[in-house]
């Protein structure tokens, strides 16, 4: 806790949030303390914000046609495979393996960003993203997310929208 010390924004200073501040969209960091024990980091993101977990985003690594993909959907949804395989033009997706994933992101599981990754992936928003006014994903690690527009998102990865969550 002695880093939160020494200020706010130093203290969230992450591969994602350097990537939004460098591309100069307006964006809030939320802290909170992360429970190694939670089931969910996403619902666990949703209940410390205090906000809808509609409103809170996941952000998943599949392989589509074997070539790694970002998927980000709600946390009060699942991510459709199938969906997303037909949203970048694949035939067939599966999960990722976790390891994979991280050394790709340069993020740990429960802490994968969408944005600010080591290496640019397609990425796909799902569409009901748009109906909020701003969506939290991670901001690089367990207990820290970015609130930002869906638009904004959209421009900062280069993601394509398309319904890929299953409720």
């Amino acid at each position: 806790m002695a880093k939160k010390k020494q200020g706010h924004q130093q203290s969230a200073a992450t591969p994602a949030t350097v990537a939004a501040t460098r591309a100069g969209v307006a964006f809030t960091t939320h802290q909170y303390a992360h429970d190694p024990a939670a089931a969910s980091y996403g619902e666990e993101a949703a209940e410390a914000l205090g906000v809808s977990p509609d409103q809170v985003f996941k952000t998943l690594i599949a392989e589509v046609d074997g070539v790694l993909t970002v998927a980000v959907v709600p946390v009060s949804a699942s991510l459709d495979l199938k969906a997303l395989a037909a949203a970048v033009g694949g035939k067939r997706a599966t999960m990722a393996d976790p390891a994979l994933a991280e050394r790709t992101t340069g993020y740990v599981r429960g802490g994968i960003s969408p944005l600010g990754q080591r290496k640019q992936l397609a990425t796909v928003l799902d569409a009901s993203a748009g109906d909020q006014p701003t969506v939290c994903v991670s901001a690089g690690r367990r207990g820290l997310e970015i609130e930002l527009a869906p638009a904004d998102l959209v421009t900062l990865t280069g993601a394509t929208s398309a319904p890929i969550a299953r409720r």
